[in-house]
């Protein structure tokens, strides 16, 4: 599956297994660089948890087509063409998608969950995709077919993605909301309450280690679980910061499965809510010997990871 995102810590650390066989990658240890809206077409990151298994099967004959709108959007343009029915998906909820992505200009496809005959959850709130689809897919409800004619600005603004999305282009697009799972209420972060740490350089960690810089008192974090953590990436060879999740303003929603990096399921396994970890993850628990462009991380080099447990959704199984 390819993703549709706005490219975050959050979506490079959950690199799903879909997405990467998509990629034409056989290892969970890939870049998170190719995708929907990531790439439309060719950069892609995923979101922290999948739902695409169970749901809905879609078809090529289900695709719909885009009529390109008679003049670029310079703002966001939402247009519903089937009205569906129950709850408006709102910040917070899991909007299960079908979509078709062309350019504005002129109508060339870069990208469609119909022909992979595999639909795609977007968390609204999460910052996982682009603007455009987060401002978007509020409102929409299940069964409900919307077109979204969105600005560059709302997409990858002055960034190519893959061969088609030039600089400046608005995009088009037509989403159907298959399903709508209403979210769960993750507490809302400050960024002055980032923690400030003295990261120690890494070089050469062969496993993945960690330590309790907090002990938390709630929940366990386990297999299976979906976590929702504030996380802070440094290079391990420099100790520097390159990334974070704290300016989002809510924390990351992360599988704890084989859809995300093993490294972070690994380090995060274990923990209590309330906790705080430092993680030390080798290359080939993260990205493997080509690190991560996107994210900053340079070939070779361990990550570190400082991971605020915020909240829990304990698996059933």
């Amino acid at each position: 599956m390819r993703r549709l995102p706005a490219v975050t810590l959050a979506t490079i650390l959950a690199v799903t297994i879909s997405l990467l066989a998509a990629c034409g990658s056989g290892s969970k240890s890939g870049t998170a660089s190719t995708t929907a809206g990531t790439t439309a077409g060719s950069t892609a990151a995923s979101t922290a948890s999948s739902t695409a298994d169970s749901a809905p099967a879609s078809t090529s004959a289900d695709k719909p087509t885009v009529k390109i709108p008679a003049t670029l959007p310079t703002k966001l343009v939402i247009t519903d063409l089937i009205d569906g029915t129950g709850t408006a998906a709102k910040v917070g909820d899991t909007v299960e998608v079908n979509y078709i992505g062309v350019r504005s200009a002129d109508g060339t496809e870069f990208d469609n969950s119909y022909d992979r005959g595999q639909t795609f959850p977007v968390t609204l709130g999460q910052n996982s995709v682009i603007q455009g689809w987060e401002q978007g897919l509020i409102g929409i409800k299940q069964g409900g077919r919307r077109q979204l004619d969105i600005p560059a600005d709302l997409a990858y603004g002055d960034q190519p993605q893959g061969d088609v999305i030039k600089a400046g282009d608005a995009l088009s697009f037509v989403i159907d909301a298959v399903s709508i799972t209403p979210g769960i209420d993750v507490p809302t972060a400050n960024v002055a309450d980032k923690p400030k740490v003295d990261i120690s350089p890494s070089v050469g960690a062969t496993k993945t280690s960690f330590t309790d810089l907090v002990v938390g008192t709630g929940e366990e974090a386990v297999a299976g679980d979906t976590a929702y953590l504030q996380i802070i990436a440094y290079r391990g060879d420099t100790g520097a910061e390159i990334q974070s999740t704290w300016e989002a303003g809510t924390a990351a929603k992360i599988a704890l499965d084989d859809s995300t990096v093993t490294g972070l399921v690994t380090g995060v396994t274990g923990m209590k809510v309330g906790g705080r970890r430092e993680i030390i993850v080798p290359p080939a628990e993260a990205f493997g010997a080509e690190g991560s462009d996107t994210m900053g991380l340079p070939a070779g080099a361990d990550l570190i990871l400082v991971v605020d447990l915020v909240l829990l959704s304990q698996s059933t199984g």
